[in-house]
């Protein structure tokens, strides 16, 4: 009787395994073909379970807001203003270091009846208090620009993965196939580039369209010859591409491809419309500090953003950076100003815009920043704050959350999380619940595994709840 070799024996076994791995990997090229060849990507569907938002607006501020600037008002950090304390992060290195506290450049009061602190830095948004549930207890996993940017917006502070829009994108389709599901108005792209608003393993009709403010903001969205030209062009296009498709099934960016081609032709008779300010009366305008053909500004972000709300878009991202600068300010705090003053108006105008409308019940505004900056300085006289990742702030507002609450706090410098720690992976998990979508339930099988927006983390917020 012949036995085998250890080699032998290695190959076979190598064999086996590998047959295995080619049979997953078969299966999920079948998957992948069905779920993007059999039916369409962008098709309306059901949430999980009743929504309370069927759409929101995340508006981004990208460099790192102050908290203890903005919206959390620590008193105990105007009294020990130039007192020395030790903490043990700085910039994410861990050890014992000697800061000094500094106070915030602005003064905190009151806002609506339900008395939230907020500071000068945001009188606009002070005015609507009542209408926003802050949460000043948010907490990220990184002291960088580009880590914690993606991790806001894809959950995953290492890899690229789908950001949120283009997973709510996914999870719930478009109500306009003449638009896409999740748009994004942005003059520059923040730290994270594209990646920001990308599909990643997501069919790519789920990544974000980009819109820049100016004359030109959606490029080549104009057709170059008649309508019943390009219809007929299109058409023999399709067949061709159908055809093409019938022969490689799996092929997800061919299928892609096909579906962007569809929602192009739609977008050049509704795009223009979307985005044409024109029809808008003069007091509409005059809220969102805009003068008559004004294309740039933050202003202009937010007015458009409630026009594609109003037409069916599911996900809006309105980025902060390059019309008013960036946050980042390490060099000195009152950078802080002339770029809140550049925001300010349009989002208390955005809040009131859809509230008069009967919007707000099912449009959930998100304000957000990829994390704080630091309440302490290593030079008692230093005008600027560095990075803090530790604990900041954000809100919301309409879409199913309590109005008028501030839920959460820092301890009381303002340096930690002081109670009911809300983590980005939570902060995901409210808003696809508010979206009627279970962030456990949203997945994505890639690789030979289930992802989904908030990893294996994330716990709904239920407290901020209406």
């Amino acid at each position: 009787m012949t036995f085998p070799t250890r080699r032998e024996i290695l190959q076979r076994a190598a064999g086996g395994c590998g047959a295995i791995a080619l049979h997953a990997m078969l299966a999920e090229e079948l998957a992948a073909a069905n779920s993007t060849s059999d039916a369409d990507p962008l098709a309306p569907k059901k949430p999980h379970r009743e929504p309370k938002a069927k759409r929101v607006i995340f508006l981004y501020m990208t460099g790192g807001v102050s908290h203890v600037d903005s919206f959390d008002h620590r008193p105990e950090l105007i009294a020990g203003h130039g007192k020395k304390i030790t903490v043990d992060n700085w910039q994410g290195k861990i050890g014992e270091f000697t800061r000094y506290l500094k106070k915030p450049n602005w003064t905190f009061r009151p806002g609506g009846e339900c008395g939230a602190m907020v500071s000068d830095l945001f009188p606009g948004v002070r005015d609507i208090a009542d209408d926003l549930c802050i949460v000043r207890s948010m907490e990220s996993d990184h002291t960088n620009h580009y880590e914690s940017t993606l991790g806001m917006h894809c959950g995953s502070w290492t890899f690229a993965r789908p950001s949120i829009g283009a997973w709510v994108s996914y999870g719930l389709g478009t109500e306009n196939r003449n638009l896409p599901s999740f748009m994004v108005v942005a003059p520059q792209a923040p730290y994270a580039g594209a990646q920001t608003w990308g599909s990643d393993f997501l069919p790519g009709a789920h990544q974000g369209t980009w819109i820049v403010p100016g004359e030109n903001p959606i490029p080549d969205v104009r057709p170059r010859v008649g309508s019943k030209l390009q219809e007929l062009e299109l058409q023999l296009l399709a067949r061709s591409n159908r055809k093409h498709l019938e022969e490689r099934t799996a092929d997800g960016a061919l299928e892609a491809r096909i579906r962007s081609f569809e929602t192009a032709f739609g977008m050049q008779r509704e795009a223009p419309e979307a985005i044409d300010l024109s029809g808008e009366t003069e007091a509409t305008l005059k809220s969102y500090g805009l003068q008559p053909g004004q294309k740039t500004g933050f202003g202009w972000q937010c007015l458009v953003a409630r026009r594609l709300a109003e037409r069916g878009v599911r996900f809006i991202e309105l980025i902060d950076v390059g019309s008013s600068g960036n946050w980042d300010a390490h060099g000195d705090m009152a950078t802080h100003g002339p770029l809140a003053k550049n925001v300010d108006q349009p989002i208390a105008a955005l809040i009131r815009d859809l509230k008069q409308r009967g919007m707000l019940e099912d449009t959930l505004v998100v304000w957000t920043t990829e994390f704080g900056r630091t309440p302490y300085h290593e030079k008692a006289d230093h005008p600027g704050r560095e990075h803090h990742h530790q604990v900041f702030s954000s809100w919301l507002a309409g879409g199913g959350v309590k109005s008028g609450l501030t839920y959460g706090s820092s301890d009381e410098h303002g340096i930690a999380v002081g109670e009911n720690r809300v983590h980005v992976h939570d902060f995901h998990a409210t808003i696809l619940h508010l979206l009627g979508l279970d962030h456990e339930a949203l997945t994505f099988r890639h690789a030979g595994r289930d992802y989904r927006l908030t990893d294996v983390h994330g716990e709904v917020v239920t407290p901020i709840l209406a």
